[in-house]
């Protein structure tokens, strides 16, 4: 424990798997940071309590507390609902849900919901809104861009005045662990799946749309079993069909993709994977920490929430 002042704030991550805490001072640094495999899908009410009075008692003099995440859905702590996109840092400072959690006080982000003007889709995010407001507050970003943040549900963002206009999720990340754990492909796979001559002939295969990614999924074992492929280089591959159909998906909704530098918000093995994947495809990216971009939009939502209170 280290003792601060109260003009430090608490932001926490709190998505379906993992919890991840940052200590921020009144500049905006991080001080301290904790992190456990405490995401809601893995706990009860019991089990949320005893992680918010987790950090409470590590940080026991810190001012405001906010939360982003799946903590607010309907699985969590209580459901913040969602502010209608286009929208900015005001907006969500103006919808944050007020509550406690055991020991901790805090206010909970809303998630962002839109209606894409292409296909009239709807689509919703919940903690990726408090990245982005990070990286526009940090000036990481131009206020007109398009912005990737790659995961489990990778999220493509269009920014426009600053503020989130519309966005695709892509459940590319989901289907390979699927993929990987189940099923036919499951005793073909090889490996976590890397940048590579294989991953980069996924990446192509998948662009060109001459078939469905479910005819391209099954030819996966199909090229490994010919040995068009070897068994070392099928996670490569399958990584690759997945990024290169999603990439293909975001440039049919979004055309403004390669007009400049895509930020690429997460961890460093996805972030890399989808760098590969888009340089193949002739667009230029660059990756930005998770961390980073959660810690500075929390505090951009503070300054305006915090002012008012």
């Amino acid at each position: 424990m280290h003792p601060h002042d109260t003009d430090s704030i608490i932001g926490i991550n709190w998505g379906s798997s993992n919890l991840r805490a940052y200590l921020i001072g009144a500049d905006g640094r991080m001080l301290d940071s904790h992190e456990a495999p405490a995401g809601v899908a893995t706990l009860q009410r019991e089990g949320m309590v005893a992680a918010a009075n987790e950090i409470r008692a590590r940080w026991p003099e810190a001012g405001h507390a906010y939360a982003a995440g799946m903590i607010g859905s309907n699985v969590g702590w209580v459901d913040a609902g969602y502010v209608d996109c286009p929208a900015g840092a005001e907006t969500v400072a103006q919808h944050l849900v007020p509550t406690r959690i055991g020991e901790l006080a805090l206010h909970i982000v809303p998630g962002m919901a839109c209606v894409r003007a292409v296909d009239g889709a709807p689509d919703v995010m919940r903690g990726e809104e408090t990245e982005l407001l990070g990286l526009l507050a940090a000036g990481n970003v131009e206020p007109d861009a398009i912005v990737a943040l790659p995961g489990t549900h990778t999220k493509w963002i269009q920014l426009r005045q600053g503020r989130v206009e519309s966005f695709m999720t892509s459940m590319s990340g989901e289907l390979f662990d699927r993929l990987a754990s189940g099923g036919l492909l499951a005793s073909v796979l090889e490996g976590p799946g890397e940048p590579g001559p294989a991953f980069a002939e996924g990446v192509r295969t998948a662009a060109e749309g001459t078939l469905g990614l479910g005819a391209l999924l099954f030819g996966v074992r199909a090229r490994m079993i010919r040995g068009a492929l070897r068994r070392d280089q099928t996670s490569s591959y399958l990584r690759g069909l997945l990024a290169g159909a999603e990439i293909a998906d975001a440039v049919a909704l979004f055309p403004a993709l390669g007009d400049a530098s895509v930020p690429l918000v997460g961890s460093g093995p996805v972030t890399r994977l989808y760098q590969a994947a888009l340089a193949e495809r002739g667009f230029d990216a660059h990756t930005v920490a998770s961390a980073d971009a959660v810690i500075q939009g929390v505090s951009a939502i503070h300054a305006i929430a915090g002012s008012s209170r």
